[in-house]
């Protein structure tokens, strides 16, 4: 059904001047089924960085290798995931969405597979850079679908949807972790995640049809690439929401690349107690991205962001201070790192929606400039973590200087005045 009608507003877009987004014609039954096959696509991207979390201390051993040396295969898959995405957003917007979205998957499915045969640490950084590129193709191209079938309003609200499927990615990934680490030592983490690979390509193939017709697909090469890239990064206000989006997932891959080590090492949990403790960690996360569709009736995205901001850059400082004094134990220290998390729960639906909504010309080459940032950014905190030294406060200070760094952004660069329109579009419509 869901083929019939982008088939349908093709045809349409050729005779009439005023496209009809096949968003606009969905079903509300037909909007849930999108958002299951997108979030699963989107998950994967997730899955793939935090599903071997647990088993890292079990690499550092079973490789011969020190924590810093591991913490750069988490940092891998960043560099591979941004790089990827740099690549697929332009090619998606000349080739179509499925294309490249299989190609990609494929690609994952292999560096997994070759990642069950790593013989060392080299081998299997390298091979996470390959799995993060592959995946790349999952998560640009999951974003620019929903910029194909919805407008900036219902982008905003799918979206919203999106995270809480997303979100149940981090929650999952170290539990399942854990217990396949039951059964199986870590390279059957990685043979866990090829099966997965393998199942979303049949999703793909077979649930997500083509939403970029053929009369919208861009034109001109590398050349009509470049001025694409050149017109996203002339737009001050984009390039604004952009960096808050990567310095807030800075904040967040710090948790992610630190917690393992922190949580079990400095205060002892074992594997599954780590999983458990993550989990509930994501909970805010998810719990505030759900809570986000409520605030929009209330208030514009814009207040939201930055209010989440300032919340976030608090709660990272009472983390520095708990995890460098020690007040409170392991309580406090999960108690700040969950509003830190619920603070870019808030922060990080918005930054993107108001961001994708300015440039819907190439949907494609903006998500994959915005999932690019993040994931680059991200990259570069998760061996900050390890280079500032082992223990919580390392950790605790990137997390802080994070959302502090996202604040100064957002209150600096950019502009309120260009978000006055698309705040009034977005507020009004999810009313």
């Amino acid at each position: 059904m869901m083929k019939q009608l982008v088939d349908k507003t093709e045809r349409e877009s050729v005779t009439v001047s005023e496209e009809v987004l096949p968003g606009d014609l969905m079903t509300g039954r037909q909007r849930a089924q999108l958002v299951l096959v997108l979030g699963a696509l989107i998950a994967v991207g997730p899955l793939t960085i935090d599903m071997y979390l647990p088993a890292l201390p079990a690499i550092t051993t079973g490789l011969q290798t020190t924590e810093t040396a591991v913490q750069l295969t988490l940092t891998g898959t960043l560099v591979g995931l941004a790089l990827g995405q740099l690549l697929v957003g332009p090619l998606s917007d000349v080739l179509g969405r499925r294309l490249p979205l299989l190609a990609g998957l494929a690609v994952h499915v292999v560096a997994s597979v070759l990642c069950v045969l790593a013989p060392s640490i080299a081998v299997l950084g390298a091979l996470r850079v390959l799995q993060g590129l592959g995946v790349a193709a999952a998560t640009v191209v999951a974003t620019a679908v929903v910029r194909d079938l919805f407008s900036g309003a219902a982008f905003a609200r799918i979206f919203s949807r999106l995270m809480l499927v997303m979100g149940l990615a981090p929650i999952l990934a170290p539990t399942l972790g854990s217990g396949l680490l039951r059964w199986t030592e870590w390279r059957g983490v990685f043979a866990a995640l090829a099966v997965l690979g393998a199942l979303l390509i049949a999703v793909a193939a077979f649930r997500l049809p083509e939403t970029l017709p053929v009369a919208r697909r861009r034109r001109g090469g590398v050349g009509a690439t470049l001025r694409d890239y050149r017109g996203l990064l002339n737009d001050r206000a984009f390039v604004g929401l952009v960096l808050v989006a990567g310095l807030a997932m800075a904040a967040l891959f710090a948790y992610v690349s630190g917690s393992s080590f922190v949580l079990q090492k400095q205060y002892g949990l074992d594997e599954q107690q780590f999983g458990l403790a993550f989990g509930a960690g994501s909970v805010g996360l998810i719990g505030a991205t759900q809570f986000n569709v409520r605030l929009l009736r209330r208030y514009t995205p814009q207040q939201i962001l930055r209010g989440a901001l300032i919340a976030g850059t608090v709660a990272g400082l009472l983390l520095v201070m708990f995890a460098a004094t020690g007040i409170g134990g392991l309580g406090t220290l999960l108690a700040s790192l969950w509003l830190v998390l619920a603070a870019a729960g808030l922060a990080l639906p918005n930054a993107p929606a108001l961001a994708m909504t300015r440039h819907s010309e190439a949907a494609g080459t903006a998500a994959a400039l915005l999932g690019a940032v993040q994931f680059g950014v991200g990259a570069l905190s998760a061996p900050l973590v390890g280079l500032l030294g082992t223990g919580s406060v390392p950790m605790a200070i990137v997390i802080a200087g994070g959302m502090a760094a996202a604040l100064a952004v957002m209150l600096l660069v950019v502009p309120r005045a260009a978000l006055g329109t698309v705040d009034a579009e977005l507020a009004v419509a999810l009313h």
